[in-house]
């Protein structure tokens, strides 16, 4: 096994380590959102404090995901640590931002209509910057079919003579670096959408948005290992 090759099984495993951690404080993040659910005399600074600390949480998974895909970006788009139902749900390496708005609309009845509007305008808003980092992807994948990768392949040439080495090198480099881009555009786009939602909604909205979430996470990987095993 090689250096590199050693480096990258290190980091996925260190990933997946973090992942199973990552995973039972989510659990106990969902106990105190049903409990915030359940609490009538809540104040609404403790709300808040505890919708800062989920959405934290949230964050500190895509700062790893944004490590481990630094060292090898081919990691977060078929990850080893997700069932393959949980990857079927996959859009550019995770979960489709859109599918916020489907939780928002089945957890929170209540919004005024301030509110509705304001949530529509987020969401044509998401709709258009997902087909952009659609169109960003497809664009890529286009490219890995095209010179100089293919025309050596396709001409039957020893990649290693007359400095084709180097082309193919760079031209995987470059593949990486801009699958790089695209995924961490997406993670940027599904974090700034859940912002945005939260600062939509109300504090008690937002726990039983927050909570919603996290029990769809939860039922799908729940459900995902399932089928696997």
């Amino acid at each position: 096994m090689t250096k590199s090759r050693r480096a990258i099984d290190t980091n996925a495993i260190e990933f997946e380590n973090f992942f199973q951690g990552w995973l039972v404080r989510q659990e106990h993040y969902l106990e105190d959102l049903r409990s915030a659910m359940q609490t009538c005399d809540a104040s609404e600074d403790d709300l808040r404090d505890l919708i800062a600390r989920v959405l934290a949480h949230y964050l500190q998974y895509f700062e790893e995901k944004s490590r481990i895909a630094n060292h090898d970006v081919s990691l977060v788009f078929s990850p080893p640590w997700f069932s393959s139902f949980e990857r079927s749900f996959f859009w550019v390496a995770g979960f489709k931002p859109g599918l916020t708005f489907r939780v928002v609309d089945r957890s929170v009845e209540d919004m005024n209509k301030e509110q509705v509007e304001m949530m529509e305008r987020l969401k044509a808003e998401t709709k258009a910057e997902e087909r952009e980092l659609e169109n960003e992807l497809a664009m890529i994948q286009e490219s890995v079919a095209a010179p100089p990768i293919v025309e050596v392949a396709r001409r039957g040439e020893n990649w290693l003579a007359n400095g084709k080495y180097d082309k193919m090198e760079s031209a995987f480099e470059t593949l990486k670096e801009q699958l790089e881009v695209v995924v961490a555009n997406a993670d940027m786009l599904r974090s700034r959408v859940a912002e945005r939602v939260v600062e939509i909604l109300t504090p008690v909205q937002n726990v039983r948005f927050l909570a919603a979430v996290t029990e769809l996470q939860l039922k799908i990987r729940t459900r995902g290992w399932q089928l696997d095993s």
